[in-house]
């Protein structure tokens, strides 16, 4: 097995444990944010430390052969622990249950982390082993009960987390549930690395040469295992943040109809903020919304409300329903109203004004979507009958739409 593939997942991990640092920061004392954090940590840590060139460094640093073994045993200890930690707090319950199963765990894992070392002085490994320590030392009293106690203990880890990610994988949906998915997969790895230092220390004891398993086909699954399980836990956060900005540049394309309309006639608003071409599309969002807000206020005394009622009626009969026919109505009144602004007609009727700035508050309302709905809305052919001929707009005193006000009767005071 090659270097790369101890230190690519070390690494992978690393890049998991920094996308999720920022969780920590708001709410360092979210247990399940800092079992996350320890278990990327000990994860990243544990590649690192696996790799034969980290190994060889640190016997020579010490100056004791293959002390870096209850090392690595010691946070692959701490990274199942971690794992069983996080599978308790994503599980819930009550407050004191939860902090009784996560102290159990830790007294269990606590407790192989101390044993480790204290196998590893009782026992000789005089010969410096790089790769193949489980099998070479699988006989070796102390060192044999070491490498026992880290294996089973991993293992077992691997097939709790595995089995109950699994089953909560189920509870949820999208990018949670496809992250959990892939989740599973890296711990059913890890186990599968487990179960295959196991099956070769028992081959050995039985007098069989299976250290195959040990040094050809558990490394490239350990690495495999780690690379899927960093994959795991940033898709939420990746597809969550991707998600947020498809609806981000979505809801700016959509608003485009609307902000185009309001801004029809170049020079006669106010410029534009300048936005840096960086700039990510959440702040092109607000700035856009922004704007069609503050047009929309400067339309309002040019709002007539008998142009939405004479729409909102066209819609309906033209098949339209409830809120579609509603928000048509509102349209078409913009429509006609940034239509007369921007060919110098004067305002409308105070009374119809207010009743269409009073319709036009209430088809907005509160977020983005009725706003959305309302640029939509200029598409229907209802709203396109109350635009003027393009040239219309370069002809002063040029006639109405068959909507507007002065055109129609139906439906007037």
């Amino acid at each position: 097995m090659r270097n790369s593939d101890y230190y690519i997942p070390a690494i992978a991990l690393g890049i998991a444990f920094a996308a999720k640092l920022p969780a920590f920061r708001r709410d360092p004392r979210d247990p399940l944010v800092r079992s996350v954090l320890f278990l990327l940590l000990t994860g990243a840590v544990c590649f690192f430390l696996a790799a034969p060139p980290t190994v060889a460094a640190v016997n020579e640093i010490t100056g004791i052969p293959n002390v870096s073994a209850p090392l690595v045993y010691c946070v692959m200890c701490a990274f199942s622990c971690a794992c069983l930690v996080l599978i308790v707090n994503w599980r819930g319950g009550p407050g004191d249950r939860v902090r009784r199963d996560s102290r159990r765990w830790i007294t269990v894992y606590g407790t192989a982390v101390v044993a480790l070392p204290v196998l590893f002085a009782l026992g000789e490994a005089p010969v410096e082993r790089l790769r193949d320590l489980d099998t070479y030392y699988a006989n070796t009293p102390f060192i044999r009960e070491m490498i026992v106690t880290y294996l089973v203990a991993h293992i077992a880890s691997a097939a709790v987390t595995t089995m109950m990610c699994l089953r909560w994988a189920r509870a949820v949906a999208h990018w949670l549930r496809l992250g959990l998915i892939v989740l599973v997969v890296g711990l059913a790895l890890n186990l599968v690395f487990g179960l295959c230092k196991l099956t070769a220390v028992v081959l050995r004891w039985t007098g069989r040469d299976g250290d195959a398993l040990s040094t050809s086909v558990a490394p490239p699954v350990a690495a495999a295992a780690g690379l899927v399980i960093a994959a795991g836990f940033l898709l939420p956060l990746l597809g969550s943040r991707f998600t947020g900005l498809r609806r981000s540049w979505q809801t700016y394309t959509r608003l485009g109809a609307l902000s185009r309309c309001l801004r029809a006639t170049p020079g006669a608003h106010a410029p534009l903020p300048r936005i840096p071409w960086w700039a990510p599309a959440g702040l092109r969002l607000t700035v856009r919304e922004t704007v069609i807000h503050d047009e929309l206020l400067r339309l309002q005394p040019y709002l007539d409300d008998r142009v939405r009622r004479r729409a909102h009626a066209a819609a309906l009969t033209g098949g339209a329903r409830g809120r579609r026919a509603h928000t048509v109505g509102v349209a078409a009144m913009v429509v006609a109203a940034a239509t007369a602004r921007d060919l110098g007609r004067p305002p409308a009727d105070d009374e119809h004004a207010q009743e269409g700035a009073r319709a036009l508050t209430a088809a907005l309302g509160p977020g983005r979507d009725r706003l959305v709905r309302l640029s939509r809305a200029l598409e229907s052919p209802v709203v396109a009958a109350v635009r003027p001929h393009p040239a219309a707009r370069t002809a002063p005193g040029a006639a109405p739409g068959p909507l507007s006000a002065p055109n129609a009767k139906a439906g007037t005071r």
